[in-house]
């Protein structure tokens, strides 16, 4: 229970600093919708293919993931709140609490961004269960990838640019497998039977960037 509250408690203050300053959603919600504006005036009246669909519309989920999610641990060191947190939690608390923010970010960013796709391009959604749970899973890998590269980030200078670097090579799993689950859900698509290789490489991305992650983050948060 003493775990729980402290990684409940890291969650609610950047839930709290988020609701205040919204820096991360404010940035993540106009390059959502900047992007997928420019894409549709790109396209006109053109016809595009399910799968290109599928492919921009995780091009501009990943490209916002990236510039907004490296946040949750550099304010941590504008602040000069670390050596706080470090005082008083564990680290597997403070990963816990910052990755429930960025699945919790993610996840609403995925939302804006298939409703904003859904309405600005016409795209049909047969399968809109499907397409949520493509959408949870990939916000859950994407949150979990990025927690950590995001607390190694925030200990180097070159703290900007970084993230991107570090993250794109590390998601090529995972993009590959939720372009071809979100095609599956668009009109022509597999459905649930085609998807299921896709679902289940999600669930093992997730898993194992986790895992990985929670075995390592004490050596990068105390270190």
């Amino acid at each position: 229970m003493n775990w729980m509250h402290g990684a409940w408690a890291v969650f609610e203050k950047d839930v709290r600093l988020e609701l205040r300053s919204r820096y991360a959603i404010n940035m993540l919600l106009m390059f959502v919708l900047a992007a997928l504006l420019l894409v549709l005036f790109a396209l006109g009246q053109t016809p595009v293919s399910a799968r290109v669909q599928a492919a921009v519309l995780w091009i501009v989920i990943l490209f916002s993931g990236a510039v907004g999610l490296g946040r949750s641990f550099i304010s941590e060191e504008e602040r000069g709140t670390v050596l706080l947190l470090q005082l008083n939690t564990h680290g597997s608390m403070v990963y816990a609490g910052k990755l429930l923010f960025n699945f919790v970010l993610v996840l609403v960013l995925n939302l804006v961004a298939v409703a904003a796709f859904v309405v600005l391009l016409s795209v049909a959604v047969p399968l809109p269960g499907l397409l949520l749970t493509t959408l949870g899973l990939g916000a859950l890998g994407l949150a979990g990838a990025t927690t950590l590269l995001a607390a190694i980030i925030a200990r180097t200078a070159n703290r900007g640019p970084l993230l991107p670097v570090l993250l794109f090579p590390l998601l090529v799993p995972l993009l590959l497998s939720v372009v071809s689950a979100t095609r599956a859900a668009l009109p022509g698509g597999a459905g649930w039977a085609g998807a299921q290789d896709e679902l289940l490489t999600l669930v093992g991305f997730a898993g194992v960037v986790i895992t990985a992650s929670v075995l390592l983050f004490d050596y990068v948060w105390n270190d």
